[in-house]
């Protein structure tokens, strides 16, 4: 896995998205399809945290014109000024859904891949726990796919049921809806290849496989990430014997 990707990861996870649903769609049993679904919100925070941007912020006095140039009507009246506000970008919230049309389009999965807003405190997190339990409660599969580095412990499981020293810096945690008190952990190391992911289906249904190394590198070369500057910081900074490690293969390519 490549660090860097964490900083332009809204392109990044647009694109794995796609690459992920199309990877299925060739294995899925009939009549399931995976779509790539998204609803659209905006994350005011009560007390925004560091890096995030301002929710509303005063940033000039506004003097409306006509087209001549003159700033009160025929009627020589006096044009209040209002304040010109700048709104937070709304966040797309992008997965995969794995759905049945023979029953009315009942969702069979949903595939999950974190972005920081849900691991960072706010409303955000707060709606992206709410959705988790809907689809927990709701009898769907789900795959959640943490590829960020940044922020808290976020899958549908208590942290602390995982020693610390089983953790890796990404990992991917499997519900199914067969399995109600199992969950199904997969490490990823930053020095590995990631592995290929079972993804569940309906109870009468083999699993489909997800090689999650083919679809990073898709998003990799069709984003050309290859012209990133690894010169960047990182933030959060890698481990040391990680940062090491990267430096050398950095190094060895001549990028550094």
């Amino acid at each position: 896995m490549d660090p860097w990707l964490e900083l332009s990861w809204r392109d990044v996870h647009a694109r794995l998205i796609i690459y992920i649903a199309d990877q299925l769609q060739r294995q899925l049993p009939e009549p399931l399809v995976a779509r790539a679904e998204e609803n659209v919100s905006v994350d005011i925070e009560d007390e925004p945290a560091t890096r995030v941007r301002p929710d509303v912020e005063v940033a000039e006095a506004w003097r409306g014109t006509s087209g001549s140039g003159a700033a009160t009507s025929a009627l020589s009246a006096v044009v209040a000024e209002p304040l010109l506000l700048r709104v937070p970008e709304p966040e797309v919230d992008r997965r995969v859904e794995i759905i049945d049309p023979a029953s009315g389009g009942r969702v069979v999965t949903a595939i999950e891949v974190l972005s920081p807003s849900n691991k960072l405190p706010g409303r955000a997190r707060v709606a992206y726990q709410s959705k988790q339990r809907a689809f927990l409660a709701g009898g769907v599969n789900l795959v959640e796919i943490d590829l960020v580095r940044e922020g808290e412990w976020a899958f549908s499981v208590d942290e602390a049921l995982l020693p610390a020293r089983k953790r890796t810096p990404y990992m991917v945690c499997v519900f199914r809806t067969t399995r109600l008190g199992e969950r199904a952990l997969y490490r990823l190391p930053l020095r590995e290849r990631l592995p290929c992911i079972a993804i569940p289906l309906r109870p009468q249904d083999r699993d489909v496989v997800l090689d999650l190394q083919e679809v990073v590198d898709q998003a990799y070369e069709r984003g050309r990430y290859d012209r990133t500057d690894y010169r960047r910081p990182l933030d959060p900074p890698l481990a040391s014997e990680d940062a090491a490690w990267a430096v050398e293969l950095l190094r060895q390519a001549g990028r550094v």
